[in-house]
């Protein structure tokens, strides 16, 4: 089974980041986590990561504690049909890919019986996830292990999750860090920034910013948006880097541009700000639409008063009005905006309340497929 680098075969459609960064832009101390979110398998291997080394990283220590824990979300389509061979070494991940699997199973079951070592993570994941069978987390753990005791990196990686999120085994971060240090000392970049989340956290491995900065920073590279974000965080606060406005301002970009929608709404403030990449200047309302058009509610109510204002943006007061609606139905006070609603003609209100209705329907529509 050849597909399989160091990220695996073609991972789950779904997977979490923890953002750290929640004070970025909105000033506050920088405290350590409680609980931490972890990646998991992106929908496609990182480039370059299952032939790139992690860099060296010292044993150096550095007093600091870790920013907070946010989430961040992404949906990923599936791909598009494919005809599944007779055999060959991918014939399991094609059938898994088109939603056979319990075809992916027999054939992965048929390569792990040969001593294939990444047939073994792929049976893991069929039971972790349910796929054809009955969800099973103890025996997605057991093929995991084996797979990581053959030599698989990816499942050393979703051992790792299952040893940090205490799924099918007992909770043991120190374990889980051992096998996120296994993976990512192979390039496995989603590792390395789980990694960083524990030299963050003191929890697992110990509290080590300078260390947490250095995995954050490999997996920034590799394209991670998270730690993208994250980045931008240590550097915006100064914990395990030199606090430094032009490298936070540019992985905030990066993650921003990935569609991250939290980087979004925050480079976006950054922006109106009169702060952030020269370059982006002209991004900052365009990045704030686009994380209120994805729910985010400070970015709605954010928009609203960029809306009604006219800044940098042609003044529309019952479009503000929309936007301001949906960021109170979110939770979000602003009694200046209120005062706006109140004042506006019922024509323009009930108009604004129609469209908030409107994208409130059209949203849920998108949640669904």
């Amino acid at each position: 089974m050849k597909r399989v680098g160091a990220n695996g075969p073609a991972a789950p459609r779904w997977w979490l980041g923890a953002c750290l960064s929640a004070a970025l832009v909105g000033g506050g101390s920088v405290a350590s986590a409680e609980t931490s979110s972890w990646i998991k398998r992106d929908s496609k291997p990182v480039p370059g990561a299952s032939r790139e080394q992690a860099p060296r990283v010292p044993a150096a220590e550095d007093a600091g504690k870790a920013p907070r824990n946010g989430r961040a979300e992404h949906l990923i389509k599936a791909p598009p049909a494919i005809k599944i061979p007779e055999g060959g070494e991918d014939a399991a991940y094609i059938a898994f890919d088109q939603g056979h699997f319990l075809t992916a199973l027999r054939l992965a079951e048929k390569a792990a019986a040969r001593g294939d070592p990444q047939a073994h993570t792929l049976i893991g994941r069929i039971y972790a996830e349910g796929a054809g069978v009955s969800r099973d987390d103890a025996t997605a753990a057991r093929w995991y292990a084996r797979a990581a005791e053959l030599g698989d990196i990816e499942g050393a990686f979703s051992l790792g999750l299952m040893l940090a999120e205490g799924r099918g085994v007992e909770k043991n971060l120190e374990l889980a860090g051992q096998m996120f240090e296994r993976a990512a000392l192979k390039g496995h970049a989603l590792a390395n920034y789980n990694l960083a989340l524990l030299f963050l956290s003191g929890k697992g491995k110990p509290e080590n910013p300078l260390r947490a900065a250095q995995h954050l920073a490999y997996a920034a590279e590799k394209g991670v948006p998270a730690a993208q974000y994250d980045l931008a965080a240590l550097y915006q606060k100064g914990v395990g880097v030199t606090a430094d406005a032009y490298q936070a301002a540019r992985w905030l970009s990066r993650a921003a541009d990935q569609g991250l929608v939290e980087a979004q709404f925050e480079y976006a403030l950054v922006l109106l700000r009169g702060q952030g990449l020269n370059i982006d200047v002209p991004k900052a309302v365009s990045l704030l639409r686009a994380a209120a058009e994805r729910g985010h509610a400070g970015a709605q109510n954010r928009l609203a008063h960029v809306l009604a204002s006219g800044v940098r943006v042609n003044k529309d007061v019952r479009e503000a009005a929309k936007w301001r609606l949906l960021a109170r139905s979110g939770g979000i006070a602003d009694p200046e905006l209120d005062a706006m609603l109140e004042k506006l003609p019922r024509p323009d209100l009930a108009a604004a309340e129609r469209a908030a209705r409107a994208w409130q329907e059209r949203s849920s529509i998108d949640l669904l497929q």
